[in-house]
């Protein structure tokens, strides 16, 4: 996981809350609704992606610690 990874998810982040407080203060719900659970499924798929990266890292970090033994 990079710092660009983090960067996109935090200013998608923020646009997303931008939209949600807009679409609130106009009185469009279910803009808001959808697009919080459009953002949600974004965010969740992002995450697992980041937990393959990391439990391939964890599984090369073993793999090259019974090699060192």
């Amino acid at each position: 996981m990079e710092l660009n990874d983090l960067l996109r998810i935090a200013g998608i982040g923020l646009v997303i809350g931008i939209l949600h407080v807009f679409f609130e203060q106009t009185g469009k719900k279910e803009f808001s609704f959808f697009l919080f659970l459009i953002a949600y499924l974004y965010i969740t798929a992002e995450m697992l992606r980041f937990l393959k990266i990391f439990f391939s890292e964890i599984t090369e970090f073993f793999q090259w610690l019974s090699m060192a033994l």
